[in-house]
């Protein structure tokens, strides 16, 4: 019987995930044509609910079977109270929430502590303390948001905290494989620059709003190259190309100047050849992306293991805990990606990837719709990141891209990315429903200002 229920999760696993990456897209082709009624939205939401939950039973299912230890079970019950509370919880407290990048991010969530509990129980655990720590913080930064009425004023101190805090990082973190990124304090290690990217958003947001005067890029510029210079010095260049590009985009996002964004290119594709000229490390990554298979037993096992690890999971994948991911170096921060296509599948690692593409698009659509140009460019630099370090992770792991070292949001082991991600979550959060509840008072105040039928009391009226 075990070997039955094992059997036919592998195809059912993968079948309720394309299901609902289905419903996803179907959300968002209702969204755009404007022609999803609210119960018609309500539907999708339970049915994504519905299928997220009967997904974590199967696969926590297999783990349990499988290895034959209860721990899967008791886990499996911990993450459910995780997913209730967030799936249930937080649209009860915010009504206005809105509920496809809720339901994503609970899926991408579940989905990493499922894989993290499988190549590593305790890490899971740290990570599960560390999302229901992430949860409880964000869910103060809708109402925040929405209290706060200053956060434009504080443009230049976004920008300086930025940098000192990076240079905090430069000159008294930890060496981690030859990077300086991260502290350790009372036995937790956390990546000052992941908490970094949301300041750094709020500054480029706050400088580029009401003035996108040459003088003014520029300006911004010299600040987000310190960013960037720190980073690399530190030789955290996964995250200094992501802060570059996240910067490049927003302002063209805020200039609508393509020649921004041709100097960027060009720019980029200087400092990537200066890295290649300066650094080692590069190097031996760029020449392991062109031939791994001749530095197969140095400098290229890491992304030969990857490859052979997403080619052994085929369509369907090998099963939980019938794969070998841990002959991938550091699988569970830079190669979860091909952790879960070998064991869960490749239709399930590429629902991964549009799931992701769905909440991008669904931060798109949310910044089309808002007027006030500060958060407007909160939300497009926080969906440009997003979805770049996404790039990122999958581009290196299955070599697309020479790898960088970042990890994927939301499935990877790392309690500041997963972190950051879910505050950068709940801040778009807040501003959609800080959007809401504007346009409807203005809704009112024009209500108000209509003047009423003849022979008839304005007040009676309203």
């Amino acid at each position: 019987m075990r070997e039955y229920i094992t059997e036919l999760s592998k195809y059912i696993i993968p079948a309720l995930m394309a299901v609902y990456t289905l419903c996803s897209f179907v959300h968002l082709a209702g969204e755009t044509a404007g022609n999803r009624t609210v119960s018609g939205k309500t539907a999708l939401y339970t049915a994504q609910n519905i299928i997220m939950f009967f997904m974590q039973l199967f696969m926590f299912t297999d783990l349990a079977l499988v290895s034959g230890d209860l721990e899967y079970v008791f886990f499996y019950v911990f993450v459910q109270i995780f997913l209730l509370a967030a799936a249930v919880m937080v649209p009860a407290i915010y009504d206005r929430i809105d509920r496809l990048l809720l339901n994503n991010m609970c899926m991408l969530t579940g989905t990493g502590l499922c894989i993290i509990s499988r190549i590593s129980f305790q890490q899971a655990v740290r990570q599960y303390i560390i999302v229901l720590l992430s949860l409880a913080v964000a869910l103060f930064i809708p109402w925040i948001l929405t209290q706060i009425h200053f956060l434009k004023k504080l443009t230049w101190v976004y920008g300086s905290a930025g940098i000192v805090m990076l240079g905090m990082v430069l000159l008294y973190s930890e060496v981690t494989y030859g990077a300086e990124i991260s502290f350790t304090i009372g036995g937790l290690t956390f990546q000052p620059s992941e908490f970094v990217k949301i300041i750094f958003v709020f500054f480029l947001a706050g400088a580029l709003w009401e003035n996108v005067s040459f003088g003014r890029v520029a300006l911004t510029a010299v600040f987000a190259g310190a960013h960037v210079v720190i980073l690399v010095l530190s030789k955290d260049l996964g995250s200094a190309l992501i802060f570059f590009v996240g910067y490049v985009f927003v302002v063209f996002a805020a200039t609508k100047n393509y020649l921004y964004l041709l100097a960027g290119a060009a720019g980029g594709s200087a400092a990537a050849l200066g890295a290649y000229k300066l650094f080692g490390h590069v190097r031996d990554r760029v020449i392991t992306w062109l031939n791994p298979w001749t530095y197969i037993d140095k400098e290229g096992f890491s992304i030969t293991q990857s490859l052979f690890a997403i080619g052994s999971g085929s369509w369907f994948g090998m099963g939980l805990l019938k794969g070998n991911p841990r002959a991938i170096p550091f699988v569970e921060k830079d190669f979860i990606f091909s952790s879960v296509c070998e064991e869960l599948g490749v239709i399930f690692g590429i629902c991964v990837i549009l799931i992701s593409m769905a909440c991008f698009l669904e931060m798109m659509r949310m910044a089309a719709l808002i007027k006030d140009r500060f958060y407007q460019l909160i939300v497009y630099g926080i969906g440009i990141m997003y979805i770049f370090q996404i790039f990122l992770t999958i581009g290196g792991g299955i070599k697309l891209i020479p790898l960088t070292g970042v990890t994927l949001p939301f499935i990877s082991y790392g309690g500041s990315s997963v972190m950051t991600t879910m505050i950068m979550f709940f801040l778009i959060q807040g501003i959609y429903i800080r959007l809401q509840q504007e346009g409807g008072r203005q809704s009112v105040r024009k209500a108000e200002k209509r003047p009423g039928r003849a022979g008839t009391d304005p007040q009676k009226d309203r």
